[in-house]
């Protein structure tokens, strides 16, 4: 997988991005490409499975929708235009509950509510430092980090404007989104169809 050819002297936009060949998974972050690890663990695909059932199941005839990835997030700058905006990521799972946000049908404009990342060895760090900060500037009132090694979840939220201490939970604990405190995980569910953690890659 080779970094597309065209690059305006700014860096890609999502007009870039439409363009680029099919099969190819890319996040933009301000501008900059980053190619998208290979296709995920089975580990990785079953916690997000997990996850996104459960999530799926109880909004449920709700507003809030849940989306699992491939799916875009655009993260606009003010005043920006569709087709200028520089940061395109396509997180695990993505709930939204603004209808305003998906009325183009091209995945979500603007931040959604709560954001799920399953690490993998190639985008760890991205997903902790950047994309954690990334969404923090753009308003996502809720990210967890779910850890397939330690079998653990990190939670940060949104405190005016910043995200607060981060909530770390183990597999005796259980954990709630704040905006659906109903939807309780126990932890340990949601790495129940790994194979023991000794064994887990």
């Amino acid at each position: 997988m080779g970094l597309p050819a065209r690059q305006h002297e700014y860096g890609f936009t999502y007009a870039d991005y439409l363009g680029w060949p099919e099969g190819e998974r890319w996040e933009l972050i301000d501008g900059e490409a980053f190619a998208m690890s290979p296709a995920p663990t089975n580990h990785h695909q079953l916690i997000v499975g997990e996850l996104f059932a459960a999530i799926h199941e109880h909004l449920r005839g709700k507003p809030c929708r849940p989306f699992v990835a491939p799916f875009d997030v655009r993260l606009p700058r003010a005043g920006t235009a569709n087709a200028e905006v520089d940061t395109v990521v396509q997180p695990d799972i993505s709930v939204v509950c603004d209808p305003d946000k998906l009325k183009d049908n091209h995945g979500c404009l603007g931040a959604p509510d709560w954001v799920i990342e399953v690490l993998s060895p190639g985008t760890a760090v991205r997903d902790q430092r950047t994309k954690r900060a990334l969404y923090e500037h753009h308003g996502v009132a809720e990210y967890w980090l779910v850890h397939p090694v330690d079998r653990s979840v990190t939670i940060y939220r949104l405190e005016t404007g910043a995200y607060g201490k981060p909530l770390v939970f183990g597999v005796e604990d259980t954990c709630a989104p704040l905006a659906f405190p109903e939807l309780i995980f126990a932890v340990v569910d949601i790495f129940r169809d790994l194979p023991p953690a000794d064994d887990t890659a």
